[in-house]
């Protein structure tokens, strides 16, 4: 699986969640940290967690596991690391004062728009 076919895996399995603002920026031309990143947010601290919970536990079925995971004990932002592909999870209030995606807005917007149901 390329690390785009992984990002959209991931986008899928957060939006049957029902993930809000959820968003994939290219990332490769512009730095080494991974390819893609993925940025949404949860309604609640229990939402944020249950998004991290269930990208681990598809992914795993795949055969694919995290090579780091960060955040749990704070609910606010829990990192999934993938390699190539970096999850952000947020809390509206914590996506707002990192402002990730401004910070990342060089990277290059990926079309999510005939994967997500919703946004």
């Amino acid at each position: 699986m390329t690390s785009l076919e992984l990002a959209k895996e991931i986008v899928k399995i957060l939006d049957e969640k029902k993930a809000l603002n959820l968003k994939v920026i290219g990332i490769k031309d512009i730095s080494v940290i991974a390819d893609y990143f993925v940025f949404t947010t949860g309604t609640s601290s229990t939402h944020v967690k249950s998004l991290a919970d269930e990208v681990e536990f598809k992914l795993k079925q795949l055969g694919i596991s995290p090579e780091h995971v960060d955040g749990y004990r704070s609910n606010s932002w829990i990192l999934l690391d993938y390699g190539n592909v970096m999850v952000h999870i947020f809390t509206a209030d914590a996506r707002e004062f990192y402002n990730l995606d401004r910070l990342w807005q060089d990277g290059e917007n990926v079309d999510i728009s005939g994967i997500v149901k919703e946004q």
